[in-house]
């Protein structure tokens, strides 16, 4: 698709408005718009957005990043393939945007642009990353205070809770059907008001875009229906946590030609390659760094602690729900197809360009340097003793949005697939979110996370 032919289409559709959309350092979806008028010169040459953006923060405070300040200009131009008309605004469409520089180079802070960098890194070898985001967000109304109050009070996989959101599901299933994102599965989660949604595999690129469509669409259709979603980690801090967990796997070619899948092995104990463990030890030996980017507001580690269901230690296990790294089993007659990992130290306050990307970059890692990954933990890992957690090579996750900024800028790797400025830009904006948090309470906390994510 072109230019043209998004013109095209937006007439069809007769928008007045499409929203040219991007993820900064501080994980929220921001937007400028254009109208109908000029659309087609925007789509060429962009929208002008300062550089000062990617160093502002959650709360909107604007960082002291080198280079990002006052002056200077940057371009957000649009990929005419991510165009979708918005089922939830009215006479309204949007596409991804890629941060060039004024001399049509990628600029280094766009975080997009990341993304398919690693991604040609794995092209470069004749492979992909297939990626799966299984998003879960909580439905709540304002009470006379307000504040949340969650739009029900069912058990976990509760008819109930379905029964209560059911018009709001049905028009968001719809929504996402209507810019081609299929829904995979539904149900109503542990947590008073809490949903999980789960959408179709994507090369990875793709699915960091139509996880940013899935977030606005589901705060969009909430809106409509004159309640409020949220995808905060933790909504409520005596209620369950928000995962966004990321399922993943390693295919051959491009999407077009499909493939093999590289995790597969029919001929392993557990069907999993040699390759596939490379790449899982990898992402296990730079997970805490890791958490910095999939994890990575002040919000995250209330929900990542011990015996919560989200992966608080080092290590991986076959359907074990409390490692972060879980392998699940695979499907009768879909073994290949089946075979892939599961990230669940991971929430959607994560930039998922970034997000995806380090997993690329961990990943390759422990393929280029032949790593084995440890024994699997068939338990949870809180009840065993230290000395058995020691023996086995399993530590405690970065607890605090701090150790987790602090081990990913530690990470040579990691800071080196990311770039300076990006990488710069990245820790000075999540550290400044959490100078703010910390010295603030939890209602503040709450608050800003609730409203934002």
């Amino acid at each position: 698709m072109d230019a043209a032919d998004v013109v095209k289409r937006a007439d069809e559709a007769d928008l007045r408005l499409v929203r040219f959309l991007w993820c900064g350092n501080d994980g929220t979806v921001r937007a400028k718009a254009s109208s109908r008028h000029g659309l087609e010169g925007r789509i060429r040459a962009g929208i002008g957005l300062t550089v000062a953006m990617n160093a502002m923060n959650a709360l909107d405070h604007l960082q002291p990043v080198e280079g990002m300040g006052p002056v200077g200009e940057i371009r957000l131009v649009p990929d005419p393939d991510t165009f979708r008309v918005l089922p939830y605004a009215p006479r309204t469409g949007a596409m991804l945007v890629d941060q060039l520089a004024l001399d049509g180079e990628v600029a280094p802070v766009d975080q997009r642009g990341f993304l398919k960098r690693m991604a040609g890194r794995l092209a470069e070898r004749g492979t992909r990353l297939e990626v799966a985001f299984e998003n879960e967000f909580a439905l709540a109304a304002h009470d006379d205070d307000g504040g949340y109050v969650p739009l029900d009070s069912s058990l976990c996989f509760s008819t109930i809770g379905m029964t209560a959101a059911q018009d709001y599901i049905d028009d968001l299933v719809a929504a996402l059907e209507a810019q081609r994102i299929p829904l995979e599965q539904y149900y109503a989660e542990l947590g008073h008001g809490q949903q999980e949604i789960s959408t179709a595999h994507r090369p990875a690129v793709r699915a960091a875009d139509e996880q940013l469509l899935v977030r606005e669409t589901i705060r969009g259709v909430a809106a409509e229906h004159g309640i409020v979603a949220t995808l905060a980690p933790k909504p409520w801090p005596e209620g369950a946590g928000n995962g966004c967990h990321i399922h993943f796997s390693l295919w051959e070619g491009d999407e077009a030609e499909d493939g093999r899948n590289r995790f597969h092995d029919p001929d392993a104990r557990d069907r999993f390659s040699a390759e596939g463990r490379a790449f899982l030890a990898g992402a296990l030996a730079h997970l805490p760094g890791l958490c910095g980017l999939t994890a990575p507001s002040f919000n995250s580690y209330h929900r990542i602690v011990p015996q919560y269901w989200a992966g608080a230690f080092t290590c991986w296990g076959h359907d074990n729900r409390e490692a972060p790294l879980r392998m699940p089993s695979l499907f009768a007659g879909m073994e290949e197809a089946s075979t892939n990992l599961e990230l669940k130290a991971s929430d959607a306050t994560c930039n998922p360009y970034l997000a995806i990307g380090g997993l690329i970059a961990a990943g390759l890692d422990g393929i280029d340097r032949g790593l084995e990954p440890p024994d699997p933990v068939e338990v949870d890992p809180a009840t065993l003793s230290d000395e058995a957690r020691e023996t086995l090579g399993v530590r405690r996750l970065p607890a605090t949005q701090e150790e987790a900024l602090d081990a990913l800028e530690a990470d040579d790797v990691l800071v080196g697939a990311l770039g300076p400025v990006l990488a710069g830009s990245y820790l000075a904006v999540r550290r400044s979110e959490g100078a703010t948090y910390s010295s603030e309470d939890d209602a503040f906390e709450q608050q800003g996370h609730f409203e934002k994510y």
